[in-house]
């Protein structure tokens, strides 16, 4: 088996609040993964004391935890047990109806002798190479299919002169646009406190047979395919594969250093932080 996983944050005078983990249970039967890309908050309160690297840490360590520990569980149950769990751990301190409490995308994946199971939450990838060569990407696309309403603000957004204050007060409006759809119907959905979230989950299950190797990928580290246009996620598959996850990490910096302005390839960040797990069960 093989098993690497490499993260940075985009800017390195802040946090990472990416989570990435693989664990392999005793037993010696299967393992599982779980990649987290935390949600930076608009500035401002957000009702909550503690960091979103903190959120991420507690989430997926009970994420990882409750994969390998309970295989009972779906790893949907496993998700909705493990926002509980988090959510118990800052009820008392931090106001959690708030929209903007800290929440993040969810990757994970767990195999067994028999079969591998995925689930995706949000806008971070799994990448799926099959015995036959051929790359099925787990996309949750909600965040892309926004009404197209919203879609025409950030068009405005970019249209305007950048460092303009017709342009920040345009933004202002979207991103208010874009928190009015999170976690509702008709938007998209991340974990934060709720877990009747994980109901919303893209998941499935593939005989392990039938698989080469599994990628998981967190935005910052698929822009590569998404916003820099690079190449296919096949071939992103296949870069990871053939000189590991720091090697995707560092294409996708020197893209972000070639556009700092975002002018070529707009983004909502110059840089984000990456996390990339590739495992070969």
């Amino acid at each position: 088996m093989r098993i690497e996983l490499a993260t940075e944050p985009g800017d390195p005078q802040r946090p990472n609040e990416d989570y990435a983990s693989v664990a392999l249970p005793a037993s010696g039967d299967g393992g599982a993964l779980v990649l987290l890309d935390g949600v930076t908050p608009p500035e401002g309160d957000y009702g909550c004391v503690h960091s979103v690297p903190w959120f991420t840490a507690r989430l997926g360590g009970a994420m990882l935890e409750l994969s390998v520990s309970r295989r009972d569980m779906t790893l949907a149950e496993a998700l909705a047990a493990a926002v509980t769990r988090t959510a118990e751990a800052h009820r008392d301190t931090c106001d959690l109806s708030h929209p903007r409490t800290p929440q993040a995308t969810v990757v994970a994946a767990r195999w067994s002798r028999e079969a591998v199971e995925h689930l995706v939450l949000s806008d971070s990838v799994l990448l799926l190479e099959k015995a036959d060569g051929s790359v099925h990407p787990v996309r949750d696309t909600r965040l892309d299919d926004l009404p197209p309403a919203v879609r025409a603000r950030r068009a405005t957004v970019r249209a305007l002169p950048r460092g303009s204050a017709e342009r920040a007060a345009a933004a202002r409006e979207y991103v208010h646009a874009v928190e009015a759809l999170r976690n509702a119907e008709g938007g998209f959905f991340t974990a934060a406190a709720d877990p009747s979230v994980a109901a919303r989950a893209l998941t499935g299950a593939t005989p392990r047979a039938g698989l080469r190797s599994l990628t998981a990928l967190s935005d910052g580290a698929g822009r590569w395919v998404e916003v820099f246009r690079a190449g296919s996620w096949a071939r992103c598959a296949a870069l990871v594969a053939e000189a590991g996850p720091q090697a995707l990490i560092d294409r996708v910096r020197e893209l972000e250093a070639a556009d700092p302005e975002g002018a070529a390839h707009p983004r909502g960040k110059a840089r984000d932080d990456a996390a990339v797990i590739h495992v070969a069960p």
